[in-house]
């Protein structure tokens, strides 16, 4: 199962949307790995939302897209808010 993720900066308020096949690997990866990349420079950061999408890699990247396309933290923020949000998000970029 792919999954649509987002993590939050402690240290900077901000946040970041990815897709991964396990979210906990990869929040592990954001704070730890020695790469310089925009997470690291925000370190640490928090798992906030986890999303599942499907068993395809293609469709959660497409997810994650659209949400990063608005660069919005209102839209991030309303997303974790209001989960039937994620849902109608979910149903109109697979059914394209």
């Amino acid at each position: 199962m792919f999954f649509v993720y987002i993590i939050k900066s402690v240290s900077s308020d901000i946040f970041y949307v990815g897709h991964t096949d396990d979210p906990v690997r990869r929040l592990f990866e954001h704070n730890n790995l020695p790469v310089q990349s925009f997470t690291s420079k925000h370190r640490p950061w928090l798992l906030v939302k986890a999303f599942e999408v499907s068993e395809n890699r293609a469709d959660a990247m497409k997810i994650e897209k659209k949400i990063k396309d608005k660069k919005s933290s209102t839209y991030i923020q309303n997303l974790l808010k209001y989960p039937e949000m994620f849902a109608k998000l979910l149903v109109r970029a697979l059914d394209c």
